[in-house]
């Protein structure tokens, strides 16, 4: 930062700082053409600025911290950024760029005069201009800065800001900024010596259901380690008690609403794994270990989709993902079918055959890929319209890409549903399914349709493939990660039955995330598999029985 006054860098750095600090107040203050002008502020509060000792100038920030009006938290910012100008003792002007200034006496805008000095701040100015901002912005025309600063006073401990808090109540209009008002009053009511105030000022945290209170009110109702308590009113105690149960009640419901929605998140991505591995094992025995591989190949095809679009389509980038599907579901689709007709078709009935030549195969798959794109984990973006999300019961956030994926996943069960009851090709999968001979002596060209449902299966995990890559890094291992889960997902719903794949990933996606926060992710998937063991035992053709060619 410049030193001297005089200097060329020091004339550069200030209409710079003023071009930026008008910007902050344009932005901060969008109503402010409609708003009621501000009134001026009081002159000796200006004689204090001009003043040149520290002293009187932190008497003034004091005194502005401490108004309701509009024109100081300006002022203090003005202050902070550089660009406050003295041109008299009675004259301070906030430089609003293009050789204009804001008289804060008369609340005018003239013209920067040539004699206009600016107020230069040190630290100890410094932080008691941010400490005063902290009250003044409760009164400021922006109703966005006045809830930020009530929010940013919920955790503080200086009873100096009762009486703005108060004050900012009595003017207040707005629903939200008067729910933070009243929060933080009652936060730092909890140091009134009137215990009626105290008493009531903890039923009202409590009300919040903010965990950001319970330390607070934990120390006001729980003994110290020498037995004593900070709060000698017993009544008050016990307000503080009720409230922290509250408050904990609350976070229960908030942590199980959290488990059953990333249950449900994990369930729809087992599930678009699991789809089209119930639609090949269950049509046709097949063990497909690489249909892991599948799933990464899905998500490297939306990978490339995105590259694709970053290069020559930059303003479409944000629907990207809309054109990865198709092409995720047409490339596995076509490697499932070109693996069927040259290795699987010959190795029908041999299910230990099949389950090596695939494993090798999803060897082959994954070091092709890491020949192609590296070793290392590639990055995939989401989308502007997938990004973010939005709160629930003041603490869950849930995210629009979780969301979403749940919904599409629903959508291609939908899909796959209407494709096997209402389609040609779905009357003649149920018919092989049910009796594969039968429908062979019929005219059934069962080769052509194990090759098209194997590719109708793969397609499915390039479209789980895609949902994935929306959620972590992809790399050449991702699919290894959901092979023994699909699985698993296939047994305990019943071969090749749709109904049960879907109750049974939504399930186990669901006690899965509920285990896991108090035995680990390891032991989870260990109690998971227990659980299929024992389920299995009872019921060896899983939630819903098959029936034709699985069943023999």
């Amino acid at each position: 930062m410049p030193t001297s006054a005089h200097s060329p860098l020091f004339l550069l750095y200030v209409p710079f700082r003023a071009f930026i600090f008008a910007l902050v107040v344009m932005w901060m203050t969008p109503g402010a053409a409609q708003a009621a002008p501000a009134e001026p502020l009081d002159p000796a509060i200006i004689a204090r600025l001009a003043d040149s000792r520290t002293e009187a100038k932190l008497a003034a920030i004091a005194a502005l911290g401490q108004s309701a009006n509009p024109l100081a938290s300006q002022t203090l910012e003005a202050l902070l950024a550089g660009v406050l100008n003295v041109v008299a003792p009675d004259t301070v002007l906030i430089d609003t760029g293009a050789g204009r200034g804001l008289n804060v006496a008369s609340h005018t805008e003239q013209i920067m005069p040539p004699e206009a000095q600016p107020i230069m701040v040190n630290n100890r100015l410094r932080r008691a201009i941010q400490s005063a901002l902290a009250g003044s912005r409760l009164f400021s025309e922006s109703v966005a800065t006045r809830l930020a600063a009530a929010r940013g006073l919920q955790n503080s401990t200086d009873l100096e800001h009762l009486p703005l808090l108060e004050k900012a109540l009595k003017n207040e209009a707005q629903a939200d900024v008067r729910r933070a008002l009243e929060v933080a009053e009652a936060n730092l009511a909890l140091q009134s010596p009137d215990a009626d105030v105290r008493r009531d000022a903890a039923v009202r945290l409590g009300q919040t259901r903010s965990a950001a209170f319970r330390s607070t009110l934990v120390r006001i109702a729980e003994p110290r380690p020498d037995g004593t308590y900070a709060e000698t009113d017993e009544s008050v105690r016990a307000a503080a008690a009720s409230a922290v149960r509250m408050i904990e009640n609350h976070q229960q419901i908030v942590a199980l609403t959290g488990h059953l929605y990333f249950g449900l998140s994990l369930g729809s991505v087992l599930l678009l794994a699991a789809l089209g591995l119930a639609i090949t094992f269950g049509l046709m025995g097949v063990i497909n270990m690489a249909h892991g591989e599948l799933l990464m190949i899905g998500a490297y095809t939306t990978w490339l989709t995105q590259t694709l679009f970053r290069q020559w389509f930059p303003e479409w980038m944000n629907w990207y993902v809309v054109a990865a599907l198709p092409a995720a579901f047409l490339i596995t689709a076509c490697v499932g079918m070109v693996l069927e007709r040259t290795v699987i078709r010959w190795l029908y009935g041999r299910p230990l055959e099949t389950l090596l030549a695939t494993w090798g195969i999803s060897l082959i798959l994954m070091q092709t890929v890491r020949t192609l794109f590296g070793a290392q984990n590639v990055e995939v973006s989401n989308p502007v319209w997938m990004s973010g999300g939005f709160t629930v019961l003041g603490g869950l956030v849930l995210t629009y890409n979780r969301l979403i994926i749940i919904v599409f996943s629903l959508f291609v069960v939908a899909l796959v549903w209407v494709l096997l009851n209402r389609t040609r090709l779905g009357l003649f999968i149920r018919a092989i399914t049910q009796n594969r001979r039968m429908a062979d002596c019929v005219g059934v060209p069962t080769g052509r349709v194990d090759m098209l449902a194997f590719g109708l299966g793969s397609g499915i995990a390039g479209l789980a493939g895609v949902a994935l890559s929306q959620l972590g890094n992809v790399g050449p291992d991702l699919g290894r990660a959901y092979i023994v889960d699909s699985f698993m997902v296939v047994v305990l719903g019943g071969v090749g039955q749709l109904a049960g794949t879907v109750i049974a990933a939504f399930g186990l996606g669901t006690i899965n995330k509920f285990i896991e926060p108090y035995s680990g992710a390891v032991l989870a998937k260990i109690m998971i598999l227990v659980l299929i063991v024992l389920v299995v035992q009872r019921r060896p053709q899983g939630l819903f029985a098959p029936r034709g060619r699985s069943v023999e």
